[in-house]
């Protein structure tokens, strides 16, 4: 069951990383906090697939250059 809710974190993670691409590599982080956990959002940070930039009116989630 675990081998479940993995691959579902995962459908999940590669499913944020894809709408951030098809919106131009960035999106505002609160219009994703109702609609991607945290801790999927935290996950793909940890793994420095995507960065957070502070704009001075707001924080967006951009895909990591490196990526």
């Amino acid at each position: 069951m675990a081998k479940k809710a993995n691959n579902d974190f995962d459908r999940r993670a590669n499913h944020l990383l894809r709408s951030i691409r098809f919106s131009g590599g960035c999106v505002p982080l609160h219009s994703l906090q109702c609609q991607v956990s945290n801790s999927v959002i935290q996950t793909l940070l940890d793994k420095e697939l995507v960065q957070v930039q502070n704009t001075g009116r707001g924080f967006l989630l951009e895909i990591a250059e490196d990526f």
